[in-house]
């Protein structure tokens, strides 16, 4: 007969199992809700701005840089402000020369300050998992997923380099400490 510790155990594991599942269901849920929302925005802005340069009688509205001259009200969500900063639905130029890290949201410009800090001290490329930890977050995987989802994306705009398989490093063009050279 087994014992009620025993039995206790087993059914915490399980009860375990079901809420890790869960928190990884939620991330791609919150993954896909973002790309969803960006796309209605999009369209919002699009149609606010058709609805501007047709407007009747705003003859000099029509021309090509009426769209431009938009009312506050009809900005884009898509450019957080600082207290939206965190959002996965933040937008990553591409890096070039002079651009700075105010460019990125906070979340990014986290990742970029803890790679350049391992630059600095000599240390070497980090994983998804590493940067967790150095975040206080919880390893678990839907925290670990957004935050390769984030490093792939800088990877992808020119911020960072992938030198192995899930090892993030910054980009060799990149200048460390806040964008300055």
């Amino acid at each position: 007969m087994p014992s009620v510790v025993g039995l206790l155990e087993q059914r915490e594991l399980t009860a375990r199992r079901r809420v890790d599942e869960l928190r990884e269901e939620a991330g791609r849920i919150q993954a896909e809700l973002a790309v969803a929302e960006r796309e209605w925005n999009e369209r919002v802005i699009a149609r606010s701005r058709v609805g501007q340069v047709l407007a009747p009688g705003d003859g000099d509205a029509a021309g090509p840089d009426a769209a431009e001259d938009l009312p506050d009200h009809s900005e884009p969500p898509a450019s957080p402000g600082p207290s939206e900063a965190a959002k996965p639905k933040s937008v990553v130029p591409m890096w070039h020369a002079g651009l700075a890290w105010s460019a990125l949201s906070v979340d990014y410009q986290r990742i970029l300050q803890a790679l350049a800090d391992r630059n600095r001290l000599g240390q070497g490329p980090l994983t998804c998992q590493e940067m967790a930890a150095c975040f206080g977050l919880d390893p678990v995987p839907g925290k670990v997923e957004a935050l390769r989802s984030k490093a792939k994306r800088l990877v992808a705009r020119g911020w960072l380099a992938e030198p192995a398989a899930g090892r993030f490093t910054l980009a060799k063009a990149v200048p460390g400490q806040g964008g300055a050279s």
